[in-house]
């Protein structure tokens, strides 16, 4: 004979708990009964409920755009015009360095560059010599031409000797050769002055800008979520400043158990709880499943959109997850407690207590979908 019903309870719901797909579940009651004085015996019966399957999932909100800004120069902080928390402009001032290396270095190009454009004007020491050098083997050269003609004059008339006249005419064709040798001379110093031109003021440019980044802008419109120098710190070129993201633009960053990666897809809703929002729930959409294994916690990454409002934008918010796999309309039921092993359950039949095995379907903490075995008319047996 079956113990007069004294109490009527509503489990609490459970939001992420376990590693394993689970379902979401609406209006299960089981029966507690108590039966005069005897112990405590809990029955229940399979009900019909509305059921969700999802995947558990942990992870953080992070921002996008993120990036950590960089040092490009050496020196000293002497400005941090912003703190964590400030909301910042793409191009706006950030940082500050003070530097006397870059300066130095700066000025020593701009003396190269001054050199090197004195070097390349005509009147310049370097380019005078040659062109002296020009002018004087074209004075030979007009002499020895002179020199020559005179000469094979001469010995047209007999009046000097065949080798006189070759003598004149060797003379004549050293003058024209030293004459083309100090134009190229000429012509290839004057092209390597401009080329030292070109370099030094490549370098002065580069000095110039390794001298501006001691004054660090901000790449993007966001926020500053972490600042890691203070002024007066030395700084080197690597060296991180800042973090920095989107303000607005923010996602849910996830890890999942391995064993439930198969049965991801971009598209699928998502529902996010966090600890700094109590009980308040956030709707997303997983945009993204990385198929790299995290060795260290046997997890893939998934990102999600958030698409029904967003936490305020804290950096690394923790959250849990349940990402929806499946819904199942309407179907049989039975708490979780009741099953031992893995598929078998205790019913009272006739009175007595007997041990059967069902056919389950999905399951989650709380709940096993019955799929044979059972009906909503079995009474089963809580035994421990």
């Amino acid at each position: 004979m079956r113990s007069r019903p004294c109490l009527l309870t509503r489990p609490s719901g459970r939001f992420g708990l376990g590693s394993k797909p689970h379902l979401i579940t609406h209006g299960f009651v089981f029966l507690a009964l108590l039966s005069g004085c005897q112990p405590r015996q809990e029955t229940t019966r399979p009900a019909y409920n509305d059921l969700t399957e999802a995947v558990y999932a942990s992870g953080n909100v992070l921002p996008r755009d993120e990036y950590i800004l960089r040092a490009d120069a050496d020196g000293t902080l002497q400005q941090r015009l912003v703190n964590e928390g400030d909301t910042v402009r793409k191009g706006q001032l950030l940082f500050v360095l003070e530097s006397a290396t870059e300066e130095a270095r700066r000025q020593a190009a701009a003396a190269v560059l001054r050199q090197s454009q004195a070097n390349l004007q005509r009147d310049s020491p370097v380019l005078a010599e040659l062109e002296n050098g020009v002018h004087n083997a074209r004075t030979r050269l007009r002499n020895d031409s002179v020199n020559y003609v005179r000469f094979r004059e001469l010995y047209a008339q007999n009046a000097t000797s065949r080798a006189e006249l070759e003598r004149a005419e060797l003379n004549y064709t050293l003058a024209q050769n030293t004459l083309r040798a100090q134009q190229n001379t000429l012509q290839r110093t004057r092209n390597q002055l401009g080329v030292d031109v070109a370099n030094s003021r490549s370098q002065l440019v580069t000095t110039e800008v390794a001298g501006q980044n001691t004054r660090i802008r901000s790449f993007v419109d966001g926020k500053v979520y972490e600042v890691y120098k203070d002024p007066g710190e030395l700084v080197r070129p690597g060296d991180q400043l800042a973090l920095l993201g989107s303000g607005r633009r923010l996602y849910a960053q996830l890890s999942v158990d391995e064993s439930d990666f198969g049965r991801l897809r971009a598209g699928q809703e998502v529902l996010l709880k966090t600890d700094a929002y109590g009980d308040r729930v956030f709707k997303a959409r997983v945009t993204k499943v990385y198929p790299k294994l995290n060795r260290a916690d046997q997890s893939f990454r998934v990102d999600a959109e958030f698409s029904d409002g967003q936490p305020d934008a804290y950096y690394g918010l923790t959250l849990e997850a349940n990402i929806i796999i499946n819904q199942h309309r309407r179907v049989l039921t039975i708490p979780k407690t009741y099953v031992v092993g893995t598929d078998s359950v205790w019913i009272d039949q006739a009175g007595k207590p007997q041990k059967i095995r069902f056919r389950k379907g999905a399951e989650n903490f709380d709940l096993v979908e019955v799929k044979g075995g059972l009906t909503e008319n079995t009474t089963l047996i809580s035994k421990e």
